[in-house]
C-alpha cells in the first residue's frame, strides 16, 4: 500500500540557504519567502522550477441535510452550478482562466442524471459516480462501507490522472448545497471538539438556521460515537460521496509527492483526514486562503498551515486557492531569479 514520504529535506536545507543568499534585506520576503522554500522542498529542486502547469478538481455531490434546513439554497442549485462550470460561467471559472488554471468538474454524488447533457459530457461528468446523493448525517450514515471504499479510490484515480497530465500544484474545488455541515462534523471528529465550536453560517444562514445546522452536526457526532475516532469511518459516517474523493485526492498527491493548494473548508477538511490516514500528508499541502467557516481555521492550525490570502471568501468552488496560484508563482520565481548576493559583491 502508497504511503507518505517527507519532501525532501536535503532540498529544504539548500532552498533555506538560497532565500538567506539572495540579495534582499534579510526577511524581506517575508510569507513569499517561506512559501518559495516549499515549492522548492515538494519540487525537490533548488532553485525551483516555475509553476506553470496547476489543475484543480471540482468535486460535487448532494449532501441529504440540504433537506433538513442548514443551507441558505435549496440543493438543486449543486446541478445547476455544475452545469455553469462545464460552460466555464462560474467564479472559479473566471479565476481560473485569469491564471492559466486548467479546471475539470466531477459528479460523485450529485442528485440527478444529468440526461439533459451531451453524451460524451455526460460520461466524463459521471465517470467516477458513487451514488446519487449522500445519507443525512444526523440520521443515518453518509455511505456504505463499499461507496467509501469507491470514493477514495476515484479520488485517487483522478489525482493519478492529474499528474499524469502534468500537473506540479494540484487544487481539490466543492460543489454542493449542505456540504459545510459534513465537512466541519469531519473537523469536529479529527479534532475532538462539539458542534458548537466547528459549526459556521455556510451560504449565509441566519441565527436559527445556524442553530439548526449545530444541532445537526451535534446529533451526527453522537451518532457515530467511537467510529469518528477512525479517519475512514468518519468518512462513511459523517462526510459524503465527494468528499471522500476529495480526501482519495488530496491523500494520492502527498503519496504521490505533487504539493497541493488547499482552498475553504471542504478542502482542508478533506486534508484534515488525508492527514489522520496517513500521518505526514499535510506537509506536501499548503493553505490557499483563510475561509470565514470556524471549522477550516481550526483545521489548519492543527496542521500547522497559515493561510496565503485573507480575503473574506466564502465562495467555494476552489476559488480561494486559485486566486492564491499567483503568489505561489512569485515565489517561487524569487528563489529561483533573484540574483545572490554573493554575485554582486565581490
Amino acid at each position: 500500500m502508497p504511503y507518505v514520504s517527507a519532501p525532501s529535506e536535503i532540498a529544504h536545507a539548500h532552498a533555506v540557504k538560497r532565500l538567506g543568499a539572495l540579495a534582499t534585506p534579510p526577511g524581506a520576503l517575508g510569507r513569499l519567502g517561506d512559501l518559495a522554500v516549499w515549492v522548492a522542498t515538494c519540487q525537490g529542486q533548488v532553485p525551483p522550477r516555475a509553476v506553470d502547469h496547476v489543475r484543480l478538481v471540482i468535486f460535487a455531490g448532494d449532501h441529504g441535510v440540504a433537506a433538513h434546513a442548514v443551507s441558505a439554497f435549496p440543493p438543486a442549485i449543486t446541478g445547476a452550478m455544475v452545469r455553469t462550470f462545464l460552460a466555464g460561467k462560474a467564479g472559479v471559472s473566471a479565476l481560473a482562466a485569469a491564471h492559466g488554471v486548467a479546471v475539470r468538474v466531477l459528479d460523485l454524488g450529485v442528485d440527478e442524471d444529468f440526461g439533459d447533457l451531451d453524451e460524451a459530457t455526460r460520461a466524463a461528468l459521471t465517470a467516477h459516480k458513487v451514488r446519487r446523493g449522500s445519507g443525512a448525517i444526523h440520521l443515518e450514515d453518509a455511505l456504505t462501507p463499499a461507496e467509501t471504499r469507491a470514493a477514495l479510490a476515484a479520488g485517487a484515480a483522478v489525482a493519478r490522472e492529474e499528474i499524469a497530465a502534468g500537473a506540479q500544484l494540484l487544487i481539490s474545488g466543492d460543489m454542493g448545497i449542505g456540504n459545510t455541515t459534513p465537512a466541519a462534523a469531519m473537523v469536529a471528529a479529527g479534532l475532538g471538539l462539539p458542534a458548537a465550536e466547528v459549526v459556521g453560517r455556510g451560504t449565509g444562514v441566519d441565527d436559527a438556521g445556524l442553530a439548526r445546522k449545530t444541532a445537526v452536526v451535534d446529533a451526527a457526532l453522537r451518532r457515530a460515537g467511537d467510529r469518528a475516532a477512525d479517519p475512514v469511518e468518519t468518512l462513511a459516517a459523517l462526510g459524503s460521496a465527494d468528499l471522500a474523493a476529495a480526501t482519495g485526492y488530496l491523500l494520492t498527491a502527498a503519496q504521490d509527492g505533487v504539493p497541493v493548494l488547499l482552498d475553504g473548508l471542504m478542502s482542508v477538511a478533506c486534508a484534515l483526514t488525508a492527514d489522520r490516514i496517513e500521518p505526514g500528508a499535510a506537509a506536501w499541502y499548503a493553505a490557499g486562503h483563510r475561509s470565514t467557516e470556524p471549522a477550516q481555521a481550526l483545521a489548519l492550525a492543527k496542521m500547522g498551515l497559515e493561510p496565503v490570502l485573507d480575503l473574506g471568501l466564502r465562495l467555494g468552488e476552489g476559488s480561494g486557492a486559485v486566486a492564491a496560484v499567483p503568489v505561489v508563482r512569485s515565489a517561487a520565481a524569487l528563489l529561483r531569479d533573484v540574483a545572490l548576493l554573493s554575485e554582486l559583491v565581490p
